[in-house]
């Protein structure tokens, strides 16, 4: 019953948000009496947090699989990611968002507790995408001058900012703009200097 509180609250809060989600149209969708979310959850607050540790768990595991491809050069697989991405988001007609980016543009009205849980995921998604980025510096890919942190922290403001448009717009243009030029201003980088300067 846990779980299916769980899946029933990441549908309606990527789509719609945590404001404007009731806990009674989330017991709907699960099938499950009242009782049973008071039973696992102290109140809306900690079913929220729950929610967002069960997103990380997610994603961490989306994120492992893309980069740890063994058949793909470093930089293609971050480029991997994003189509997985953009197809997961495409399979819901771009009606759901990314559960962080929603609940941090709703931050102003949530509990406190939300923000030190967002930016741990957040961190911690950086934090794998900038071992990626260093596997693309060491193996060429990357610029030794590229500070690795940096560019992850860059990747994601952006991306971001990309799915909050794609789902704005219902289409994946944002996700592909963002992508394309993300990966040319990179490729820009690596270019050796006496290459850039000869240009």
């Amino acid at each position: 019953m846990r779980q299916r509180l769980i899946r029933s609250g990441l549908i309606y809060l990527t789509e719609k948000g945590y404001g404007a989600t009731g806990v009674d149209e989330i017991l709907a969708h699960a099938e499950l009496p009242k009782g049973s979310f008071y039973h696992y959850f102290r109140n809306k607050e900690a079913f929220g947090l729950a929610l967002v540790d069960a997103y990380q768990a997610y994603f961490a595991g989306l994120l492992d699989r893309a980069f740890n491809a063994p058949d793909l050069p470093p930089l293609q697989r971050l480029r991997s990611f994003t189509r997985i991405a953009e197809k997961g988001m495409e399979k819901h007609a771009f009606s759901r968002g990314c559960l962080v980016g929603n609940l941090g543009q709703e931050m102003g009205a949530l509990p406190e507790p939300f923000r030190d849980a967002l930016q741990g995921v957040l961190l911690d998604w950086q934090a794998r995408t900038a071992q990626c980025l260093l596997v693309a510096r060491h193996a060429g890919e990357l610029g030794a001058d590229i500070d690795c942190d940096e560019l992850a922290a860059f990747f994601w403001t952006g991306w971001e900012g990309a799915v909050l448009r794609a789902k704005l717009d219902r289409n994946p243009a944002p996700l592909r703009q963002f992508a394309d030029m993300f990966f040319n201003l990179v490729q820009s980088r690596s270019v050796p200097d006496d290459r850039r300067n000869s240009d």
